[in-house]
């Protein structure tokens, strides 16, 4: 059996290696879709090792907050990989594993990207930066309820709890209120991660950009770490929604025969998400930015149905 220590290492390497090739294999099926050839799915690593070579220009008018934001962004992703249930649930941080625990660390993360995107003075990235923040304040309670919804139902709040309690008894998962919260948390994922049709993570126009607004100053390795740390932050919550919602092989010992079969089952959930993304980004176009609100709002409420029906449906 695998050590504790080791299980976290290796759980920590595969978000942080395996997130620049999820976003590539995103990027290769949606030009697939759309006609196109397309990049390598490697292309992501290319990209980064460029921008580690490249220099980094850094405006006068910033303050520490600019230059510390990339490396709090790339740390808090880490630690989320050391709490995120990846591969199996007895790890040694399982007992921060709690759901409210992890969305501090992305709200650190995101409030400190949008200080970095006001610190710089620069229109684009002040608003940006509001934008971000109004998002993030609709979305992240979502999470919270969605999340809560089929804690109800697992008796804790944990999430390898979660985990082990679905995938030992799969029939709690048969139920509406946890397809209304994978619905919810599904939606919201797209939203935090800067998906269509909330955001599109492929533009520079101005006036659309979100995500890109705030960074648009950043350059070099500090560039490196924020899209390092954005690649890994949808490999996160993507093995939220594939371990939480459907826990098929995630290993509940730490034998290596259970881990490597719950390191392939996470390859297929992955793939199949990524695939349902590229998908659904060639299907639909990016909502204007006033009704992206309502499409949160809605997704709050079928959050809070979630909760509902686990008092009502048992």
């Amino acid at each position: 059996m695998l050590t504790e220590v080791t299980l976290e290492l290796l759980q920590l390497f595969i978000v942080a290696l395996g997130s620049p090739l999820l976003v590539g294999i995103i990027r290769k099926v949606k030009a697939r879709l759309q006609g196109r050839r397309g990049a390598s799915v490697f292309q992501p690593y290319f990209d980064i090792r460029k921008l580690f070579s490249k220099e980094t220009v850094v405006s006068e008018n910033t303050s520490w907050i600019f230059r510390f934001t990339p490396y709090l962004l790339a740390t808090t992703m880490l630690l989320s990989s050391l709490i995120v249930p990846a591969l199996a649930t007895r790890t040694p941080l399982g007992f921060m594993g709690n759901i409210i625990a992890l969305m501090y660390l992305f709200l650190l993360g995101t409030f400190f990207l949008a200080l970095a995107g006001l610190d710089a003075g620069s229109a684009f990235g002040g608003m940006g930066s509001s934008r971000e923040v109004a998002i993030a304040a609709l979305a992240e309670p979502t999470v919270l309820i969605a999340i809560f919804g089929i804690a109800l139902r697992a008796g804790t709040t944990s999430l390898d709890g979660i985990v082990t309690r679905f995938a030992a008894e799969p029939l709690l998962m048969l139920n509406a209120g946890h397809l209304l919260a994978f619905i919810a948390f599904f939606i919201v994922a797209l939203a935090e991660n800067g998906r269509l049709p909330v955001d599109n993570p492929s533009t520079h126009l101005e006036l659309t950009m979100i995500h890109e607004a705030m960074i648009l100053e950043y350059s070099g390795r500090h560039l490196a770490l924020v899209e390092w740390a954005t690649g890994m932050k949808l490999f996160l919550f993507l093995t939220l929604l594939s371990n939480l919602f459907f826990p098929w092989g995630v290993a509940l010992t730490n034998t290596p025969i259970a881990l490597f079969s719950a390191f392939l089952a996470l390859i297929v959930k992955l793939l199949f998400f990524a695939s349902a993304i590229a998908l659904l980004e060639t299907a639909v176009a990016k909502l204007r930015l006033f009704r992206v609100p309502e499409l949160l709002a809605g997704s709050f409420t079928v959050a809070l149905l979630a909760v509902v029906t686990a008092f009502f449906l048992q």
